[in-house]
C-alpha cells in the first residue's frame, strides 16, 4: 500500500473522531500509542524475534481481545502503566491520556485500520511519508497552534542538501519540534551513501542524532517520527525533554541543522501578595554565553556556537530582528563574525510558515578556534524574499524554487562561488560582502537589500490579489507581534487589553 491511500485512510478515521470532538493533535497523539504497540508485537515475531519492551498484559495483543468498556479501561490503565517506563518507551507514554469519548471508535481503529497492516515490514519511507503527512495536516490546523512546529520540508531539503551531512558526523537539533531536520539529514546520508560499512548504519541508527524539544506532547511525536524512519531504539533515546538553553549539556556535534521558536522573549508572570501580577524576563545566564539577553533567538545562536564541535558547521532558521537588533544583537552579531566564519545569509519570502507574520532567514557558519583576526572574510547573502511571492495554499514554495540558491551555496566547494548580481546585472540574487563592509553597517547590521522591488515602480507587475493581501496580512500579524512584546514589558495590565 503507496503512502497517500495510507494517509488517507488514517485521515478519513480522524474526520470521523473530529464528530467526537477530538482534534487533529489529540488524534496523531493516540495514532502515535497505537502504532507503536502494534509495531513492538510485530518485532517480537518471527523473523526479528526481539524482545517486546512493552510490558505483559499491557501490550497489542491485549487491546485486540477486548471491546466496549472493557477496552477502554483497559487502554487508560495501559497507558498510564507504560508512561511509568524508562527510555523510549517511557518518551513515547508520558503523561498519555485516553482522548477518545466512544469505545466502538477506539476498537474501529484498532482492528480495522491498524492491525489490518504489518507496519515493521512497510519501507521506512512508506511509514514515514505516512505520518509527516499527518504531522503537516495538523500543522495546517493553525488554530491549535502546532505551525510552529512544522518547518517547510521544501526549505528543510534545500537546507540539508546545502550542508550535505556525511555518515561520519553528528547530527543535533537543540530545537527539533516533530524532528523535520533530523530525518532530511538522515535521508540525505541514506541516499547520497549507499555503500555505508555496517558500523556507519549501525550509527546512522542511533549515536548521530540528537534532539531537544522543550514540548513533552511535540517530543512524542518526534520519536516516533524517527522510529517510523528506522532511528532509535529502547536503548537508545533520540531525543531529550526539555529546555535546551537551560545549561550547556557538555556535548559537541559536527554539524547543527535548527528552527529556534519565534516569537516572545522568554518570561515568567510571577503572582505577588494580594493577587497583584507582574512578569519577569527569563534572561539565560551562562558562562559559555558572550552576553546576556531574554531574547530567545539570539540564545540560540549562542547555544548553537557552543555546542558545535571546532570547524562544525551550523544553519539556523531565525527571524529577521536578530539581523538588525541593536544592544546584545549587536554584541552578538560581532562576535560570531569575529570568532566564527559566518559565510552564507539565505533571506527567505513570506507565506512559507503556518504561523503567520514571520519574516525569516538562514543564518550559516562555521566554528573556529581561537583567533586574533576576524575568521569572516565575505558573507555570502542569496535573497529569495524581494520580487517573490509565495503562499501555503495557492503557491506553496516548491524544493525547486531554491535550486539556484543550493547551486549558488556550492555545497562540493563553497570557496569557489561567483556572484551572480554585478552591476551589469543589478537583478542577480546572490551577492558577496567583505567582513569590513559589515562590520562598517550601523549595529553590524546584517539586515541587507539590494535588488529593486518591482511592486514600488512598477503596477503591471503586481502579484495577484490574493498573494498581496496575504502579505498585508503577514506584516500586520508580524507589527501586532512586536506590538505585543512592547506591552508585555511595560507591564501585564496592559497586556490584557491587546487580549
Amino acid at each position: 500500500m503507496n503512502t497517500a491511500t495510507i494517509v488517507q485512510k488514517l485521515w478519513n478515521y480522524c474526520n470521523v473522531l473530529r464528530d467526537d470532538g477530538m482534534s487533529y493533535g489529540d488524534y496523531v497523539e493516540q495514532l502515535t500509542y497505537l502504532l507503536f504497540l502494534k509495531m513492538a508485537d510485530e518485532r517480537s515475531k518471527p523473523p526479528y524475534n526481539q524482545k517486546s519492551p512493552v510490558l505483559a498484559g499491557y501490550d497489542w495483543p491485549s487491546l485486540v481481545k477486548k471491546d466496549g468498556d472493557e477496552l477502554f479501561d483497559h487502554y487508560r490503565h495501559t497507558l498510564e502503566e507504560l508512561g511509568k517506563q524508562k527510555g523510549l518507551l517511557g518518551l513515547i507514554f508520558n503523561k498519555s491520556q485516553n482522548k477518545f469519548q466512544d469505545p466502538a471508535k477506539l476498537r474501529r481503529l484498532i482492528v480495522d485500520l491498524i492491525d489490518k497492516e504489518t507496519w515493521v515490514s512497510m519501507s521506512a519511507d512508506v511509514k514515514g511519508d505516512a505520518y509527516e503527512g499527518l504531522l503537516e495536516k495538523n500543522a495546517q490546523d493553525t488554530k491549535s497552534g502546532a505551525g510552529q512546529y512544522f518547518t517547510p520540508r521544501p526549505l528543510i531539503q534545500a537546507i540539508v542538501d546545502a550542508m550535505a551531512p556525511t555518515p561520519k558526523e553528528t547530527i543535533s537539533d537543540p530545537a527539533c519540534g516533530t524532528g523535520g531536520f533530523l530525518l532530511a539529514a538522515h535521508d540525505y546520508v541514506v541516499k547520497h551513501y549507499p555503500n555505508m560499512t555496517s558500523a556507519e548504519k549501525k550509527k546512522l541508527r542511533g549515536e548521530n542524532f540528537k534532539g531537544w524539544e522543550l514540548v513533552q506532547a511535540t517530543a512524542r511525536l518526534c520519536a516516533m517520527n524517527m522510529l517510523l524512519h528506522g532511528i532509535g531504539s529502547q536503548e537508545f533515546e533520540p531525543i531529550a525533554v526539555g529546555d535546551s538553553l537551560a545549561a550547556d549539556p557538555g556535548e559537541r556535534f559536527d554539524v547543527i541543522l535548527t528552527n529556534p521558536p519565534f516569537g516572545k522573549k522568554s518570561s515568567t508572570t510571577i503572582v505577588g501578595e494580594e493577587g497583584k501580577v507582574s512578569k519577569e524576563r527569563d534572561t539565560v545566564e551562562r558562562g559559555d554565553f558572550w552576553t546576556t539577553t531574554s531574547n530567545k533567538q539570539l540564545n540560540f545562536v549562542q547555544h548553537v556556537k557552543t555546542l558545535l564541535k571546532q570547524n562544525g558547521r551550523a544553519a539556523l532558521v531565525l527571524p529577521d530582528n536578530v539581523l538588525f537588533e541593536g544592544g546584545a544583537g549587536e554584541t552578538i552579531r560581532k562576535k560570531l563574525l569575529h570568532d566564527c566564519d559566518v559565510h552564507t545569509l539565505l533571506r527567505l519570502p513570506t507565506g512559507l510558515f503556518y504561523a503567520q507574520g514571520v519574516k525569516a532567514n538562514v543564518l550559516f557558519f562555521d566554528k573556529k578556534p581561537a583567533s586574533e583576526t576576524p575568521w569572516t572574510r565575505k558573507l555570502w547573502i542569496y535573497d529569495l524574499r524581494t520580487n517573490m511571492h509565495f503562499t501555503l495554499k495557492t503557491n506553496p514554495l516548491k524544493r525547486e524554487d531554491l535550486d539556484e540558491f543550493v547551486q549558488c551555496y556550492n555545497p562540493e566547494n563553497r570557496h569557489t562561488r561567483k556572484e551572480t548580481w554585478s552591476e551589469k546585472n543589478p537583478d542577480g540574487r546572490w551577492r558577496a560582502y567583505s567582513y569590513e563592509e559589515l562590520v562598517s553597517r550601523d549595529k553590524a547590521s546584517l539586515d541587507i537589500f539590494w535588488l529593486k522591488d518591482e511592486s514600488l515602480s512598477d503596477s503591471d507587475n503586481l502579484p495577484a490579489p490574493e498573494v498581496i493581501a496575504a502579505e498585508i496580512v503577514e506584516d500586520l500579524e508580524a507589527a501586532l507581534e512586536q506590538f505585543r512584546e512592547i506591552l508585555g514589558d511595560l507591564g501585564p495590565e496592559s497586556v490584557s487589553v491587546m487580549e
